[in-house]
């Protein structure tokens, strides 16, 4: 059971409804994860939404290093939601599953090409040490540049928002969805 109410869009009032319609009718089709929980603060949920729809869908990264990104993310922060809302998104965008396995048992992957390596590394790096070493940090900014080491930055940023929110909350998978995480000791 979540902590707090999820909203029917019936029991929504005004300014809570034109935000879910915006959402629907934008790329996700639904109002999902995080957003049920700031939808009760529209003004937070309308900023929040166009943060997300910038960093998932209109970013210069490449969508599957998006994707691993956002696994790492939510295995940092053990995000059962954040990870089965985007392991089907992470398969579409043609990540590799051993890739996808590894991270989800919280190892590095055995085997990645360098740009996967980069991605990956940033991620690990900047979640669990806080910092990036000047290595890990040279290898993305060579390969994506300026603008692609910032949108990397901000999409683990943004997705350590978003695995908190569902985890504080706990907002539950979606009925009938075994836990895709194991707890770890």
């Amino acid at each position: 059971m979540p902590r707090i109410p999820i909203l029917s869009p019936e029991q929504m009032n005004s300014e809570q409804r034109r935000i879910h319609d915006a959402v629907v009718s934008g790329p996700r089709g639904m109002l999902v994860g995080p957003l049920r929980a700031a939808i009760h603060r529209p003004e937070l949920a309308d900023k929040w939404q166009q943060f997300g729809e910038l960093l998932r869908y209109r970013t210069s990264l490449p969508s599957r290093l998006s994707e691993l990104a956002i696994l790492v993310t939510a295995r940092h922060w053990d995000c059962q939601v954040e990870w089965h809302l985007h392991e089907r998104d992470a398969i579409k965008a043609g990540l590799e599953a051993p890739i996808m396995a590894a991270v989800q048992l919280g190892k590095r992957p055995a085997e990645m090409d360098a740009d996967t390596a980069a991605a990956h590394d940033f991620g690990a790096e900047l979640l669990r040490d806080r910092f990036v070493s000047e290595p890990t940090y040279q290898l993305v900014l060579a390969r994506w540049g300026v603008v692609g080491v910032i949108e990397l930055t901000a999409i683990i940023g943004y997705y350590s928002m978003v695995a908190m929110t569902l985890n504080a909350h706990e907002l539950p998978l979606p009925d009938g969805v075994a836990p895709p995480l194991e707890a770890r000791a």
